[in-house]
């Protein structure tokens, strides 16, 4: 069988379902639409001078561990000329970028270092990428040597994925698909990715990537995806590839790849407080909730406040606000993969705001060391505890006026 019947045997389908397989075999994603985003990210890369945009995918967790890493090197193996880095000049990527090899796959793991709150400005990568997301991108420099200087603009344009801790620029942020890893629960498990073995298998998956890339080069070239209701703009620029790759591939990619889209844009982004955050929900779990179902913010502040061995009363000069703790939550998610926020709480008295243990136990089983043996019988002692059916507007002020020693003896935990 000849190259060119090779080529048009590829089910584009079945080969895009073969790469989310793959994926799954050393990745945990938080959601299925991760995995469809991810495999179609993978397959853009390969066609990625048919379009206008090409969006960065970003790896981001809030906690080390968390497995972003492993997802660069899957993505490594399937993508074209790739170039891992965690450290690169600005300068260096244009040159590399311009080379007559061809449009490199640039892969930056530890971006937290190049962009995190301890690293200072960067504004000379930060430019790589925002002008690298548009195929007009680039860089105007001087060559030359002495006084022999010429001007000579330096292409940006290509794929680019990157995994670090926190969060990133808005302005790499809005190009950006976002995969917010986290740690395996103990249930979640992955085949153990030895490179020797894998890596000829990832190689074969990408080499049939390219060959149907071929195929499809001209469809994917004019094609305008349509794109799901409210998705306009910015968000709509950084789909497009990867719903015209979705389109080309057929079966049900389509369907899943606008499902995607949609709750990807959707999700929120944390921000770079990740070990606060641990020591937060640690906190929540085993000396304010203590088995209760729901807590209004007042009482789970009062509870914070008076830890004499917490952080909770000195947050860069200010005690923990209810403003704070939403910022600090938000960056976790619940079980449905949103943004842990506080939702009212109806009680006959009022509908005061508070946070519902359902919504924080998938962080808590993520992120929390496991609890000591009667860490929960000590933890009640000092805590007040309002379960379903009790009053909570009623119990809130009286509260924020007392120590959780008094408090005790009037809201008893339930048991």
């Amino acid at each position: 069988m000849n190259a060119a019947s090779t080529a048009t045997s590829i089910d584009g389908a079945a080969l895009l379902d073969e790469v989310e397989t793959f994926h799954r075999r050393f990745n945990v994603f938080p959601t299925e639409s991760a995995y469809v985003a991810v495999t179609l990210w993978d397959t853009h890369a390969h066609l990625v001078e048919c379009f206008e945009t090409t969006p960065r995918i970003a790896f981001l967790s809030p906690e080390p561990g968390s497995g972003k890493s492993r997802a660069l090197e899957i993505v490594e193996l399937l993508t074209p000329r790739p170039v891992s880095t965690v450290s690169a000049s600005a300068n260096a990527l244009y040159r590399l970028v311009d080379s007559a090899a061809g449009l490199p796959t640039v892969l930056f793991d530890e971006v937290d270092t190049i962009f995190g709150p301890k690293a200072g400005a960067d504004e000379a990568l930060r430019g790589f990428l925002n002008a690298g997301y548009r195929r007009i991108g680039g860089a105007l420099r001087c060559v030359g040597e002495g006084s022999n200087q010429n001007a000579q603009v330096f292409g940006s344009y290509c794929a680019v994925a990157m995994a670090g801790l926190g969060s990133l620029p808005d302005t790499v942020l809005t190009r950006s698909i976002i995969v917010r890893m986290r740690k395996r629960a103990p249930n979640e498990k992955v085949e153990p990715y030895r490179q020797r073995i894998h890596e000829k298998q990832g190689h074969e998956l990408r080499e049939r990537l390219a060959v149907w890339a071929d195929t499809v080069r001209d469809q994917v070239a004019d094609a305008w995806p349509e794109m799901p209701e409210g998705v306009t703009d910015r968000p709509a620029d950084v789909w497009e590839p990867l719903l015209a790759v979705a389109d080309a591939a057929g079966g049900d990619w389509p369907a899943r790849a606008r499902t995607a889209c949609l709750e990807l844009i959707n999700a929120a982004h944390d921000n770079d407080e990740a070990s606060l955050g641990v020591r937060l929900l640690t906190d929540l779990r085993d000396r304010v909730f203590c088995g209760a179902d729901r807590m209004p913010t007042a009482v789970i502040l009062e509870c914070l406040l008076s830890m004499d061995d917490g952080p909770w009363g000195d947050l860069d000069d200010k005690p923990i606000s209810s403003r704070t703790l939403a910022r600090l939550l938000a960056q976790y998610v619940t079980p449905a993969n949103k943004p842990i926020k506080p939702r009212g709480i109806r009680t006959p008295s009022g509908f005061p705001k508070g946070y519902y243990a359902e919504d924080l136990t998938d962080a808590w089983t993520r992120y929390c060391p496991p609890t000591p043996e009667q860490s929960a019988t000590s933890a009640t002692s000092a805590t007040p505890q309002v379960s379903e059916g009790e009053s909570v507007a009623d119990t809130a002020p009286a509260i924020r006026h007392m120590s959780a020693e008094t408090a005790t003896p009037l809201f008893p935990v339930a048991g």
